[in-house]
């Protein structure tokens, strides 16, 4: 059974889902694929691992850098995605990336001799744990601020939240 609670934050009113004892989904509300690939309607109820993330997002939201691995998550997904959103797990804090250095990193991983960064870009896009699994991280080769399924000034939001110098990128 899925559970589901709410936070407010400073980017808006976020759904925070669980599955057992798994966070599966955090979404803003009215971003693109919201509630991602759960079909069934969650109940509420404010579980341990619900709470556990409200206490994370408390700490993001003060400036501090919890650590993904606090919480136990469960995203759902192909294997693909679920491969892509394990290295957005490990863009560190206060940095960015780019689609094809996410790309050139999986194909490494698949000993493929290239990787579209379309397919990457699509995968980050539909990350159902937004801003703990951090989408938000990954802009284009050329600096550009492009792709955030919660819109691009949240995105610009949190980047600045992270101290990321936005001068430079478009």
């Amino acid at each position: 059974m899925y559970n589901q609670t709410y936070y407010q934050s400073p980017l808006g009113r976020l759904l925070l889902v669980s599955y057992e004892d798994c966070l599966v989904g955090l979404w803003i509300e009215g971003q693109k694929y919201y509630m991602g690939k759960i079909k069934e309607r969650p109940v509420s109820k404010e579980t341990v691992i619900l709470r556990e993330t409200k206490k994370w997002l408390d700490e993001y939201f003060d400036g501090c850098n919890p650590s993904i691995s606090r919480l136990k998550i469960a995203p759902e997904g192909t294997e693909f995605q679920k491969r892509v959103w394990r290295i957005l797990c490990d863009i560190p804090y206060g940095q960015t990336t780019t689609y094809k250095a996410i790309a050139q990193t999986i194909a490494k991983q698949m000993n493929k001799s290239s990787m579209s960064a379309q397919a990457v870009g699509s995968a980050v896009g539909h990350n159902p744990i937004s801003i703990i699994i951090p989408c938000h991280r990954v802009v284009g080769t050329n600096g550009s601020l492009t792709g955030y399924a919660g819109g691009l000034e949240r995105k610009r939001m949190l980047l600045a939240l992270e101290n990321i110098n936005l001068d430079s990128m478009k």
